[in-house]
């Protein structure tokens, strides 16, 4: 398995805990709002040999409370199982962040007990993901990807980043009822600073302020009690 960078240090990125963030390179999604871009379009320069990751870490260990593994998408990786049951092997538990779109990588995951926190993100109301995003069959494979979360015994997060067109209270409300009893969903912020697609917002800023933020999050908390918001948004 190869990544594409990493973050030595974050104290955002896996809740409670100091972590070491590692970054997978590629994408199956074109979201426009990516803040990774070149991430996302596999284009990072830089290459990290799994073995060179666990090397960096294991005299890092006692200093780490956990690893978090990101992206672009890491489930696209083939060696994902065995790099995640490695970190593990160090005694550090392995946050990941997928986008949902390959349920079958996520069962392993859980089955094997290989990842212990799972941040998902939901990008809009599953029957808006086709056109905006992406298909319906990949529409549907993120429904699965929610029910073996919520079904399963490890701590997890969804998140929503919230810009128009792809979110307004309407779309969270529905996204909310979707997930309704999750243990965390997570309203974050729009970053504008680098995009993917930067035409697409060309008509004005996307993003909402921090009291629509705060709106939003009141629309859902019926059905998601713990629901949060993260990032900054100005008035």
């Amino acid at each position: 398995m190869i990544f594409a960078g990493l973050q030595k240090t974050s104290l955002i990125d896996y809740p409670g805990k100091v972590s070491c963030v590692a970054f997978v390179s590629g994408c199956n999604l074109a979201c426009p709002f990516c803040h990774n871009p070149e991430l996302a379009r596999g284009l990072y320069p830089e290459r990290i040999a799994a073995d060179a990751l666990l090397e960096y870490l294991t005299p890092r260990k006692r200093l780490l409370d956990g690893v978090v593994i990101s992206g672009g998408e890491p489930t696209l990786a083939s060696g994902l199982p065995d790099m995640c049951r490695a970190i593990q092997g160090l005694g550090l538990p392995v946050k990941l962040d997928t986008n949902g779109t390959r349920p079958e990588v996520l069962q392993h995951l859980l089955a094997h007990q290989v990842v212990d926190y799972v941040a998902m993100d939901i990008k809009t109301s599953l029957n808006q993901y086709a056109p905006l995003l992406t298909t319906e069959a990949t529409a549907r494979k993120v429904a699965r990807s929610i029910r073996l979360i919520m079904e399963s015994d490890v701590d997890y997060e969804f998140r929503t980043t919230c810009l128009r067109p792809f979110v307004d209270e309407k779309i969270v409300v529905e996204i909310a009822r979707g997930i309704q009893g999750a243990r965390r969903y997570v309203l974050q912020a729009f970053r504008s600073s680098v995009l993917l697609d930067p035409k697409f917002f060309s008509a004005g800023d996307p993003g909402f302020s921090a009291t629509s933020m705060q709106r939003l999050r009141q629309s859902v908390v019926p059905w998601v009690a713990d629901t949060q918001v993260r990032g900054g948004a100005g008035d």
